[in-house]
């Protein structure tokens, strides 16, 4: 099973520098939430965008997720991320377009 995560290219490129992505949505982290929100499919992951992300200009990325060893549990049906996300963890990357 993969599960998958919007981010902005700038949040992505930081934890590429320092081995963990932070962010569980737009303008909230980890700290902020307690978790990092994640999708199961393609439909979860566009009412993501249309929820979160549909006035943001700055390009998107789609993170793919090997939840392995992760601490990864459904919340109303979304998988959420308790902890951070290492980047070693991200198994693709692709571009969002809505």
């Amino acid at each position: 099973m993969t599960v998958h995560h919007l981010a902005l290219r700038t949040d992505w490129e930081a934890a590429q520098k320092t081995g963990e992505y932070r962010i569980s949505t737009l303008g909230r982290t980890l700290d902020d939430e307690g978790f990092i929100h994640c999708s199961r499919d393609l439909t979860q992951l566009r009412g993501v965008h249309t929820a979160f992300y549909r006035h943001v200009t700055e390009p998107l990325l789609i993170l793919d997720i090997d939840p392995t060893g992760l601490d990864i549990r459904l919340d109303n049906g979304f998988p959420h991320l308790y902890g951070p996300l290492p980047t070693t963890a991200v198994t693709a990357v692709h571009p969002y377009t809505a």
